[in-house]
């Protein structure tokens, strides 16, 4: 038998806000999410003059890249765990500092050791930010419009790497192909987006001093409002064993696969494959990501949409991922098939854009079957199963280009992943409410 929170004291007078802080705070979220794929990326986009200046091979390159997820994979479930124990606010602004500090040292480093360190600490900083967003999410808004607030959110995930293709490129032009500039920037800005967080957020809408009472009733009442937490709930370990949540995780993997293929070697196949010099990789480097990020919009829109209509908002995030997942798959197959240039990003581009359609429902499904008070920590569980492909996707990548010679067998391993993910959650049902 749970028992609710304390109510929050009744105020004496109403508030006298600002409407609408609910979309502040989305849009502040926004803002770290642009700032994290955007220093993400930075890597990809320099590759090349990296490898060029220390002779690094696609392989040594590959397992540079994928030292980042070492660290970033555990951090998702660390990073849940302590939003759930002290707060969004907190735990956001210190992950925004240490990754942005670890940014700009990528550019004292020299050799594949120094590389690798500035990775393990990068990973560290940055895999808070999806369960944290999530946690933020479901304080800040009602069941009816979480998957739209997860869904813009995320849809910075794919902008970020769409405005640091170009952001980087031009940085990297501007300094006479310096590659180190472009990581001294993005570091100095990130300290800046970090005060900006702290200054906006608070951890619940009760909390902070700018929201109306009218937007409070908003959040906590009506049909699929913010559920009630209480202070006791299953353990998390309840939830790691529920074969939705551990088959979501395994779709999410396979979504994350063909994410962290692109994040990392999409610039070099651009470059190696089709010839793409530094001046014109901005545009093609940034495509498929702007339609990822519309992806990920709509699909947590589409999604809240047919949830409010329906009352069924698990069967709906999981046949939205299902579909968007599976087809997204089955277009990734051909991309290193294709001769042109236009044709091979343009194909892409629908992929990813069908990809990130499923993006939101990944986070969405955690919601819809875990207790508030554990939301974090399993989102953060989800997450970091997700990224168990940072690590190994990049490594494989250079692995299967460098010696098998075969883009091919890339981006067939990539999709195969992600179909397979589909599959399994196809098949699970949503698990029964238990309490404590």
């Amino acid at each position: 038998m749970t028992r609710p929170r304390p109510a929050e004291p009744a105020e004496t007078t109403a508030r006298r806000g600002l409407p609408g802080m609910r979309w502040a705070v989305l849009g502040t979220n926004i803002g770290v999410l642009v700032l994290n794929y955007g220093d993400r990326a930075a890597l990809g986009v320099a590759a090349p003059l990296i490898m060029a200046e220390f002779g690094f091979s696609q392989t040594t390159m590959g397992l540079i890249m994928s030292a980042f997820a070492l660290t970033y994979a555990p951090a998702c479930f660390l990073g849940g765990a302590l939003s759930d124990r002290y707060g969004p606010r907190r735990v956001m602004a210190g992950s925004v500092i240490w990754w942005s500090l670890w940014t700009a040292a990528t550019a004292v480093c020299f050799n594949v050791l120094t590389f690798v360190v500035q990775r393990l600490m990068f990973g560290l900083g940055e895999g808070p930010q999806g369960a944290v967003t999530a946690r933020t999410m479901a304080n800040w808004f009602p069941k009816r419009e979480y998957a739209t607030a997860v869904g813009l959110s995320f849809a910075a995930n794919p902008l970020g790497a769409a405005i640091g293709t170009p952001v980087v490129t031009a940085l990297l032009v501007w300094s006479g192909h310096t590659w180190q500039m472009p990581f001294l920037v993005l570091g100095g800005v990130g300290v800046l987006v970090a005060a900006a967080w702290y200054a906006v957020l608070r951890d619940r809408p009760e909390q902070h001093p700018l929201i109306t009472d009218t937007e409070i009733r908003h959040i906590t009442s009506g049909v699929l409002a913010r559920p009630p937490e209480t202070d006791e709930a299953p353990p998390v370990r309840h939830y790691l064993r529920q074969p939705a949540v551990l088959a979501n995780a395994f779709a999410f993997f396979g979504f994350s696969w063909v994410l962290f293929m692109f994040l990392s070697w999409y610039p070099v196949f651009l470059t190696e494959e089709h010839g793409i010099d530094l001046e014109n990789l901005a545009w093609a480097g940034a495509l498929p990501w702007i339609a990822g990020a519309i992806g990920t919009a709509l699909g947590g829109i589409m999604s809240d949409r047919i949830a409010r209509r329906t009352q069924a908002p698990f069967a709906v995030r999981r046949w939205s991922a299902v579909v968007c997942l599976g087809a997204g798959a089955l277009l990734c197959l051909p991309v290193a098939a294709v001769g042109g240039t236009f044709s091979a990003v343009a194909l892409l581009a629908a992929a990813l854009l069908l990809l990130y359609l499923s993006n939101a429902q990944f986070f969405a499904l955690v919601e819809d079957c875990v207790h508030p008070a554990r939301l974090g920590a399993v989102t953060g569980f989800v997450h970091f199963c997700a990224n168990l492909a940072a690590i190994v996707a990049p490594a494989a990548t250079g692995f299967l280009v460098d010696r098998l010679d075969s883009w091919p067998a890339a981006f067939g391993l990539a999709g195969g992943l992600a179909l397979v993910g589909a599959l399994a959650l196809a098949v699970v049902r949503r698990p029964q409410p238990t309490t404590a």
